[in-house]
């Protein structure tokens, strides 16, 4: 049987982590995965205490690093993965330190390895500017489709945020957008005029052909129902089979081209952390490691010397 099954076969109803629960629903706000993912990740790790009869209010460091080796050394899990789910354990044993049920946690002293920094991909823009060219804005869908690329390009917002807009959030005169993000927290994003007035076309003709349902959001679907977040991925999907494009894409990508288009153009770090609705500069600042990478390949290119060191090799 699997190590992982087994342990959750080993989970006890737990009162401490139906209150967490409910504190990172209520308290925190946190999104519904996110509140299953703590849950998976504490459930596996209690019922790990059950089976190995440890009590999770007195965990010793030498119980919490055998914890971390069964996660690398029997789940064989990924350093990300590790980090995830050990972070769920602090911040359960955080909860319970705050609310005095214990004094502290083994969890906290343990040192993780750093994690493998992911470099985010993105489009060039030649890319983009393909994929402009594809929607047919002679009919109702194609109008939307050009639209959902023009958006997500202007204002580097996510999917999930992007089917959220509703009408009453755009100012059409100030060419800007109020968005819902991460926690309910609201940020502000801006548009250029070749947005505007694709926005300005879909609103006077196809989003007024769809709307038969009176919906207050600004993209809808055939029946006239706010789009979803899967469905908008497949248009991109189908929008990128339509072009040259060979790599493997995803639809944050154009999230992620948004960012790394602004820096290279000179924007500063903090701008676009604000535009991105970054919580810290340091989600943000792993755009700054593609930005570099483009300055010292444009130098090499690009300076006199460099050029001759390349070609004397």
């Amino acid at each position: 049987m699997n190590k992982n099954l087994l342990y959750r076969s080993y989970y006890i109803k737990c009162k401490h982590l139906e209150d967490f629960l409910d504190y990172i629903m209520i308290q925190k706000n946190y999104s519904f995965d996110t509140q299953v993912s703590y849950e998976e990740d504490l459930t596996e790790f209690l019922g790990f205490c059950n089976y190995h009869k440890l009590s999770y209010l007195d965990i010793t460091y030498k119980d919490a690093k055998k914890y971390l080796l069964y996660l690398y050394e029997e789940r064989k899990e990924k350093a990300t993965t590790v980090s995830r789910k050990i972070s769920s354990i602090r911040s359960f044993y955080r909860y319970l330190s705050n609310m005095r049920v214990i004094d502290n946690s083994a969890f906290s002293l343990l040192v993780l390895p750093k994690k493998e920094k992911r470099l985010p991909k993105f489009f060039e823009y030649n890319e983009l500017k393909e994929m402009f060219q594809v929607p047919d804005c002679s009919s109702v869908l194609g109008q939307r489709d050009a639209l959902i690329l023009e958006m997500l390009y202007a204002t580097g917002v996510r999917v999930s945020e992007l089917v959220g807009i509703k009408l009453e959030d755009i100012s059409l005169s100030n060419k800007m957008i109020r968005i819902l993000g991460k926690g309910n927290k609201m940020r502000i994003v801006y548009f250029n005029d070749i947005t505007f007035k694709r926005l300005k076309y879909y609103l006077e003709n196809g989003r007024t052909t769809m709307n038969v349902k009176n919906s207050s959001y600004l993209f809808l679907n055939r029946r006239g129902e706010k789009l979803t977040t899967r469905r908008v991925e497949q248009i991109l999907e189908e929008i990128i089979e339509k072009t040259s494009i060979t790599k493997h894409i995803s639809p944050h990508m154009i999230r992620h081209s948004f960012a790394t288009h602004l820096l290279n153009e000179g924007c500063d770090l903090l701008s676009v952390q604000q535009l991105l609705g970054h919580e810290s500069l340091s989600a943000t600042s792993v755009y700054t490691h593609i930005t570099n990478d483009r300055i010292k390949e444009v130098y090499l290119k690009a300076h006199p010397r460099a050029k001759k060191s390349n070609t004397s090799k």
